[in-house]
């Protein structure tokens, strides 16, 4: 990499957050490679914005070493945002999907692990590398339903806190963003396993994030001039001041 070029891989980048990453990037003169599964999706994104497709299972290790090898070979890397993740079910402890877990886990902690062990290289020879990870509000406090997201977020988190202490005195920063209810497409309508209903009364009654909001944090901590490290930044709706209380506006009807 050059000193002036800057190029950042965004996982989850089919949709969300990811999706709204890649357009801001690319909008601020980055050079991005999208990766996620879905390779239809990720050839319409980039067909929108220039960037670089680049579809892979981050919970198969012979898909990130493809990528890690197409980094190399194709000009390095200064930026890594790790988005891939989600949730799945609102069940408590008691009933909780052990498959369901498992496979959050898989997601949201052991991809992240693969794709910053195997791109850690090429940031480190860029001379001025970003690991960025998109955890959640989720990783700093509980909330009922939730222990299997929670729990993996907290695992999450504490995997890229423990990385900011391992990289002292290295040319790589190690940023958590922890974003609170996000609006998108398909985090709820996936958690919920389909159910547009339930999965539209999440954001009823306030506004919540949207995608674009957390682009645009993420975008903030990458730019920051690189001695400057955003070590953990929480965003939420100004309604939802924790995970379970939120400002929702009473409907009219009540109100009469």
């Amino acid at each position: 990499m050059t000193a002036d070029r800057l190029r950042a891989v965004v996982t989850g980048a089919s949709s969300g957050i990811g999706a709204a990453t890649v357009r801001r990037l690319r909008a601020d003169g980055w050079d991005v490679v999208a990766v996620a599964r879905r390779a239809d999706r990720l050839a319409a994104l980039a067909a929108e914005t220039g960037a670089e497709a680049f579809a892979a299972d981050l919970t198969s290790d012979d898909d990130v070493a493809r990528l890690a090898a197409f980094i190399d070979d194709t000009g390095g890397l200064t930026s890594l945002v790790n988005n891939a993740g989600g949730a799945l079910g609102l069940d408590r402890v008691e009933q909780a999907d052990v498959d369901g877990w498992r496979a959050m886990y898989e997601t949201n902690v052991l991809g992240t692990l693969r794709v910053t062990q195997a791109l850690l290289p090429a940031l480190r020879a860029s001379g001025r590398g970003d690991v960025l990870v998109v955890t959640s509000t989720a990783g700093i406090a509980p909330y009922e339903g939730g222990a299997g997201y929670t729990g993996v977020k907290h695992a999450e988190r504490m995997l890229t806190t423990t990385l900011r202490l391992e990289l002292i005195g290295e040319p790589v920063r190690v940023i958590d963003i922890a974003p609170g209810n996000v609006a998108t497409e398909e985090f709820s309508l996936v958690r919920f396993a389909g159910d547009a209903e339930r999965a539209a009364k999440v954001y009823e009654g306030y506004e919540p994030l949207l995608a674009e909001d957390v682009a645009d944090v993420i975008a903030f901590a990458l730019t920051r001039p690189h001695h400057v490290n955003i070590d953990t930044l929480v965003v939420r709706p100004r309604a939802q001041v924790s995970n379970t209380q939120i400002g929702r506006r009473q409907p009219a009807a009540d109100r009469a």
